[in-house]
């Protein structure tokens, strides 16, 4: 390991566009900086990104506003009931004249992809997007074609509870690296928001972020971020306890859990947390950049039984018991 102080020096340097961003993001979107915040992990891991809300909370005007401060293409798929796969992947195209078939693709080729209230289309059109989401490919017919890196799928979904919404296979729901969960404004981001609505302000958001510089990002939080193995076996220790919640002296929500977290949770915690610490220019993870991601890691891979549902106990309450019980070793 290279000397800390270097090391920081380095991610100081390599983070200082992330100041600039943030400035071009608040000229359109108000508050929400949780929201932001998580936006920005998910640019900097290439993990992709749930946002959950009811309507109107500013979800789909700020990944717009992201895709602006960052000089990428960018595509924006509106989900609706008769959506179908290849309005997504793209298709073949006879041509009769020459007895060929050639391939349009879908919008799917971009390197952001605003995926807005995925939810309400149905199963098969959302599983369509599994093969672009993890293996960064596209097969049209017999082609298997490359997306180009960077490539982030940000979604946006209506809470379950809504009318014309269906919920989300479960393996595209793991292959999200945070699922966050948006709420309302506060009182004085509310009237910043009216003032703004109302007297014809236009933001005007500009380009700060190439795609080079946020490869560059993503390499260095990957292999340059430290987090020490005691923090590795930590993480380690908090996705087993979604497994066997007794193990760990959480034997009171083991009746409510069916199913823990997958392998890959403690693949993107760990990369989550890293990212955090390069969003604050430092070159080292501690425990509070794990515990600061971990709800938004973890909400959605715990999956419950009917009797948690029955007693109103939500996925949030037992990832808090987990952190809560869980220690660093």
């Amino acid at each position: 390991m290279q000397d800390i102080r270097v090391l920081n020096e380095m991610v100081r340097q390599e983070s200082q566009f992330i100041e600039g961003l943030l400035v071009e993001m608040q000229k359109a979107v108000v508050g929400q900086s949780h929201m932001v915040e998580r936006l920005l992990i998910g640019m900097l891991t290439g993990g992709h990104v749930l946002l959950e809300g009811v309507p109107g909370l500013a979800k789909t005007l700020t990944v717009r506003t992201l895709a602006q401060t960052m000089q990428v293409a960018f595509q924006r798929i509106q989900f609706t009931p008769d959506l179908l796969p290849a309005d997504i992947l793209g298709t073949q195209i006879y041509n009769p004249k020459e007895q060929t078939f050639s391939v349009k693709k879908g919008p799917i080729f971009s390197n952001l992809i605003l995926a807005d209230e995925i939810n309400r289309a149905p199963a098969k059109v959302q599983s369509a997007l599994l093969e672009a989401m993890q293996e960064r490919q596209v097969t049209i017919g017999e082609t298997t074609f490359k997306l180009e890196a960077p490539f982030l799928v940000l979604a946006t979904q209506n809470p379950i509870e809504q009318e014309g919404t269906y919920p989300l296979p479960e393996a595209q729901v793991d292959r999200f690296m945070l699922m966050v969960k948006v709420d309302y404004p506060s009182k004085e981001e509310e009237f910043k928001i009216l003032e703004q609505a109302t007297s014809g302000y236009r933001a005007d958001v500009q380009g700060v972020v190439t795609a080079e510089q946020i490869l560059r990002a993503r390499k260095m939080v990957e292999e340059e971020i430290h987090i020490d193995d005691q923090l590795k076996r930590y993480i380690v220790d908090l996705i087993f306890a979604t497994r066997d919640p007794k193990g760990y002296g959480l034997g009171d929500i083991s009746e409510f859990m069916e199913y823990g977290a997958s392998p890959r949770a403690s693949i993107f915690l760990t990369l989550a947390a890293k990212a955090h610490a390069f969003l604050r220019h430092r070159g080292y993870v501690i425990p509070e950049d794990i515990k600061a991601v971990g709800m938004d890691v973890l909400r959605h891979r715990v999956i419950l039984t009917y009797q948690a549902e029955a007693e109103q106990v939500t996925p949030e309450n037992i990832v808090q018991r987990i952190f809560d019980r869980v220690d660093v070793n």
